[in-house]
This record gives C-alpha cells, structure tokens and sequence, in this order.
C-alpha cells in the first residue's frame, strides 16, 4: 500500500526513492516493452548525464518533443535529475503552435528524434517552424542552445541539430558525484515542469507546476481514493504531456503499482493492454476515450475481471450509461483543472451510486474548495451555484511569464479564481456545472451549455453532445448542437429539437444541430470554439443571419 506521508519531496527523488523500494514494478508504454522501476531509474541517470554534458544547468527548461514512450520518461526524470524544468511539448502541435511554446518557455535545450513508427517526424517539423541555416533558432528561439536528437545516425539531421550520440563521451564522464549534487539541488516548491494549457480559446498558458504539487498529488491519489498497491496497475490513456498522465504515473510511483500507458492511443491496443496486463484501475477521464473502448467489437470478449476502478467526468445520465456498461467496477467521477495539477477532488469507493453519478467528490487531502458569487468573493450557500475557487498543496504556482494574469486569478489568500461554475452540497462535496464563459445569452436569458447537453443525452440515439452559442439577428444569440449518435443508432436534426420542444424552455432548444464523426480536439478536451467556427462559416456562406423559431414537426 501506499506510504503514510509522500516517499521523497521532488519527482526525481520520488522515482530513486520507488526503485530502491518496489525495484520490479513495471512501467508498459504502448507499444514499447516493460521496464521495471530499477530500470527507468537507471535511464533516467544516463538521461541526466547527457543533458549535463549538453549544457543543461539548475533551473534550465528542457523541452521534451518526444512520441509516448520509454525515451519520454527517461528524458524526464532525467531533466529533472539535472536540475532543470521540464516542458513536455504536445507531440501533436504543427509549426505554428510548436514555434510559440519553444519560444514562450524560453527553452534551452529541446529532446526530440527522427521519424518514428507512428509516422512523426518531430525534426521536419522544427524545420518547418523555424526554417533552415546555421542560424535558424535565432530568430523564434533565440535562448535555444541546443535540440538533442537521441536516434540520429551519421553527423545528425543538419544545422542546428545534434545527435544525442556525439555527446556519449561527455555524458560518460560526468561523475556520480556530480549527479548527486544536481539531483540534491531541487527543493519541494521549485518548478518541475511547465504544462501548456489545451488553448481551445486562445494562445496556450504555460502552468508551472511545483514538485511538491506532482508528489502530493500522486500521493493523495494512491492513498486517499484508489487504495494503490504493489499488485495493482494503473491503465492511462491520458498524454505524457498532460497533467493526467503524470498524476497516473507518480500515483504509482507513490504506491508501487505497475503503469500501464495505451501510447499513442488506437483502441485496439489500448483495450489488449488493458486485459493483457490484469490492470486494476483505468483513468480515461473523457468519455470520448472511453466510450472508444466500451464501443469496440472486442469489448464484450476482453477478460477485465480485474479492473476495480475507472475515473470519468460526465454528466449523472452519461456515467449512469457508462456505469452499466461495466457495472462490476466502480466508476468515480472528479473535478479538475491544469491549475489544480489535474485533480482537485473526486468521490469515494465507498460513496453511494447516486453521490458519485451527481457529484466531483470532497476535495483531495491537502486542497481546498469554495464556491463564490460570480465575480466576487462571498461563499453562497449549499446548493447555489457559484465560480469555484480552490486553493492548496496542489495549486500550481502561476502562469509562466504573465504575472498580470496570474494576479487576476490568484488572490492574497492564494485561492484561485477557476472561471468555473458549481455547487457545494451540505457535506462539502462538489458538483461541476460549466464555465462561467460558456454561458449563453439567448434574448437576454442566461443558457448553460452544460444543462442543454445534458438534456441531449437522453435521447436513446445520442453518444455525445456538444453545445455552443452562435450570433442571432433577432436573439444576439441562440443554441447550436453538435451531436455524436451511438454505433448504429439513427436519428435526424428534426427529432433531436422536437425531443428538446416541450421539455425545456423553448429558448434553450438548439436552434441548428450538426452530427460529427470525429470532434476536433485539443490533448483531452473538445474544442468548443472549432465547433462554433465550422458552423459561423457555413452560415456565413448561407447568408443566415436569423436562425429558424423551434417548432414541432406536422
């Protein structure tokens, strides 16, 4: 079982401090084979030895353009070995975005590799982003002193690139002693990593998320909610370069359990690795995730008699329906945010069905939950709804390079302002409701998205829905759906909007309903402003600047 208190007080020292106690837990990337604790640690130590013969001092940001896998972890561990902040870089950015984080978080040196497997070629794409020469970090990144390349063959893959294995000497000559020392330089409260938000609205934000969050964290988890020990495995579909997947991780570095991540996820491989691996506990966390594996054909053949837990966020009808998918296993739901390192709270094993269809759960050991009246700072009562405010061990420590907004969401107290909204029931448990910006104002009516999308979710034929506000000539705004039926099921904009007439407020009924395949997405989440893009350019094309009053069919 997991220890009374965190193992040590930094990531580097907590994955030594695991491999010294639980040597032959396995960590799996898909489709990489296993390594134990013992030997990512000692990966990590060669990871770290080549970043100090690159250059790499205290306080360093090191990014990390790496696929899933063993490589991605031993970099990791090993930057934050040497000292430095690690920026996990999203594997699926194209130039643009790539040209902004590089230079946003001033990195010093970035890890990447040639083409891979799945069909990358992170070197082409920095090439794209930041053209050619002798020169070309000059201009967008002009602190970069370095980009590893760790398979590159021959002198490397031109100017500005160097091959991981020219600097196999230098990294061999760095002395135990002088790992040591580097390894003991990070406290708790310094920076480990810098996660960039999904940006599904605007630039993304570079979270600086402490040590001492990341353990705590990882810790409160294996101890407080999921009973994590050795014998147990965690499966995580969530990215390496988000909040979840490391929460995954350090849980079981905190606890012994072996980490089953799916890779790059194909829902194929991702439910074998599920049932190869006799995984204990699953995090997909999105229903978008795991409705992929409930839905698949060879759902209803995998042996998962050992799965106990699965944490998901949803509505109460949409966990109800993945609830009795699988109903031997019991589903938690939670509360979360980049801000909070990934979770904030989440519900208890032992909570009755109901409580843990309808609410996020207390709030993890160590953090702190209020709900305030909207722009303010007065508590409402229990049951109304307000802007969520948390604050805690947990808390990340602001955004990088903005202090103006981190001031104007982080107050005196230190509790931070989320944007959004919930109720706090009579015994402190949290119910997520929407984002105060994701409020629709139909004819002068406030509309939640969340309450219309979670009406949609009734109907039979409806696996996901998605709604957005979109201008009105006569409304200023109105409702528009994007809906994802469930595998074979049939349904019609006409029956989605007389399903909605006469149940809800008449302006609440979308007023347009488009049916997705595929949703655009950000590393985790839908991006709502996609959705409400695709639809303004289709109207525009139309010349639709008033959208149809909501009547009944006949």
């Amino acid at each position: 079982m997991s220890s009374a208190e965190p193992l040590a007080d930094t990531i580097g020292g907590l994955l030594r401090a695991a491999a010294d106690r639980w040597p032959g837990a396995e960590v799996v990337v898909a489709p990489g084979a296993p390594l134990t604790f013992g030997d990512l640690d000692a990966r990590a130590d060669r990871a770290a030895r080549l970043l100090l013969a690159a250059g790499v001092r205290p306080g360093d940001a090191v990014g990390i353009l790496l696929g899933p896998g063993a490589d991605f972890l031993a970099v990791a561990f090993g930057a934050l070995r040497a000292g430095a902040t690690v920026v996990p870089v999203n594997e699926r950015s194209k130039a643009h975005e790539l040209r902004h984080v590089v230079a946003h978080a001033q990195l010093r040196v970035l890890v990447t590799s040639g083409p891979t497997a799945e069909n990358q070629d992170f070197v082409a794409l920095l090439q794209t982003a930041f053209g050619g020469g002798e020169d070309r970090w000059s201009d967008g990144a002009p602190l970069l002193r370095s980009v590893l390349v760790l398979d590159a063959d021959g002198p490397g893959c031109g100017a500005g690139f160097t091959p991981a294995h020219a600097l196999a000497e230098a990294a061999h000559a760095v002395t135990r002693e002088e790992l040591a020392a580097r390894e003991r330089g990070p406290a708790g409260g310094d920076i480990a990593m810098i996660m960039y938000t999904s940006g599904t609205s605007a630039e993304p934000k570079g979270c600086m998320v402490p040590h001492g969050a990341l353990v705590r964290q990882g810790w409160a988890l294996a101890a407080a909610r999921w009973s994590l020990g050795p014998g147990d495995a965690i499966w995580c579909p969530l990215p390496l370069f988000h909040n979840g997947g490391w929460a995954a991780l350090v849980a079981c570095l905190s606890s012994g359990a072996g980490y089953c991540h799916t890779g790059r996820f194909e829902p194929s491989r991702a439910l074998r690795l599920l049932a190869e691996h006799r995984c204990t506990h699953a995090v997909p966390a999105f229903e978008t995730i795991w409705l992929r594996i409930l839905e698949h054909p060879d759902f209803a053949a995998a042996d998962l008699g050992a799965l106990r837990i699965v944490v998901n966020v949803g509505t109460p009808e949409r966990l109800r329906q993945l609830q009795e998918r699988i109903p031997h296993v019991v589903q938690l739901s939670n509360y979360g945010a980049a801000e909070a390192t990934g979770y904030c709270t989440m519900t208890l094993p032992s909570d009755p069905l109901e409580l843990r269809l309808a609410s996020g759960g207390h709030p993890l050991p160590g953090m702190e939950v209020r709900v305030v009246e909207p722009g303010g700072d007065r508590d409402v009562a229990a049951g109304v709804e307000g802007e969520i405010l948390f604050r805690g061990s947990m808390r990340f420590a602001g955004y990088f390079r903005a202090p103006e907004l981190t001031a104007a969401v982080i107050d005196d107290e230190g509790w931070f302002h989320s944007g959004d909204l919930g109720r706090l029931d009579a015994d402190g448990r949290l119910t997520y409701t929407g984002r105060i910006k994701d409020m629709m104002k139909v004819g002068g009516e406030n509309v939640s998205a969340a309450e219309v999308e979670t009406f949609l979710a009734t109907h039979p034929a409806v696996a996901i829905a998605q709604v957005v506000g979109v201008p009105d000539r006569r409304y200023v705004e109105v409702c528009a759906a994007f809906v994802q039926l469930r595998p074979g099921a049939a349904c019609t904009e006409r029956e989605l909007i007389d399903h909605c007439l006469g149940r809800i407020a008449t302006y609440k009924v979308p007023r347009y309903v488009r049916f997705v395949e595929q949703w655009p997405m950000s590393a985790t989440k839908i991006r709502k402003g996609a959705l409400r893009e695709r639809l303004q350019r289709e109207l525009d094309a139309l010349g639709v600047v008033e959208a149809p009053a909501p009547r009944a069919a006949g």
